[in-house]
């Protein structure tokens, strides 16, 4: 296939399927792009003008204010919310003035609350990277096997995965994706659901003595499963 400036990203993912931390290859990714974005929106991103009208209209979702928070740069962030509560106090006020029953100021601030400029960069080159992992399957044997041995694919990032193979490949290849992946996740699940099942019964006297086996942490890692490792925010007007 021809390579894109998501191929070798993708590549190294699912290259990783051996490494300590047993990570669904797509979280993996998304982990990546969200810290990269942050990196570059409190760095050289914050003074370009183009970028700066942007995130005046926008803004971020509450998760990543508290990413930039905790980034440590707040004269970076502050300088973003300098401008940012500006131009949305002028928003308010002007959408107010036209309309005193309050309906556009709230029209306005209802949106503001449904945009945030980090998720939707990322929700851009997350989807081109799920796009280029199904290409990546159908062109490279290589990557086929690369994807049989991932630990596990998330169910959010699963249903993705499979939509997009649904898209992009034919009617005689898509069974035979399906099935791979497939596999790789309900195998994943099979083992979850019995590590969860023994850890509720660790709790039960009788189980006392018994040996915990790889339960210890299957709630958190349930949790990851079926929601993402990703703390992932799909920006609430693509829903």
């Amino acid at each position: 296939m021809k390579e894109s400036i998501y191929t070798i990203p993708v590549n190294e993912a699912f290259e990783e399927y051996a490494s300590e931390e047993k990570m669904c290859p797509f979280c993996r990714l998304y982990k990546k792009l969200q810290e990269n974005e942050l990196d570059l929106i409190l760095g050289a991103s914050m003074m370009d003008p183009d970028i700066r009208i942007k995130t005046n209209k926008t803004g971020f979702c509450s998760k990543h204010y508290g990413d930039m928070l905790k980034k440590g740069n707040r004269l970076s962030l502050a300088l973003m919310l300098e401008s940012h509560l500006d131009e949305v106090y002028k928003d308010v006020d002007a959408k107010d003035i036209l309309k005193p029953d309050g309906t556009n100021a709230s029209k306005r601030i209802n949106e503001l609350n449904k945009t945030c400029y980090v998720c939707e960069r990322i929700d851009f080159s997350f989807t081109k990277m799920i796009e280029t992992a199904v290409l990546l399957w159908r062109e490279e044997p290589e990557f086929r096997k690369n994807t049989e041995l991932q630990p596990y694919i998330c169910l959010p990032h699963f249903e993705r995965f499979i939509g997009e193979g649904k898209s992009r490949l034919g009617k005689k290849e898509f069974p035979i994706f399906f099935k791979s992946v497939k596999g790789v996740t309900m195998k994943y699940f099979e083992d979850l659901r019995s590590d969860v099942s023994w850890f509720c019964k660790k709790f039960d006297y009788r189980y006392n003595d018994e040996p915990w086996g790889n339960a210890k942490d299957s709630p958190e890692r349930a949790i990851n499963f079926l929601s993402s490792d990703t703390e992932y925010i799909v920006p609430k007007n693509k829903k």
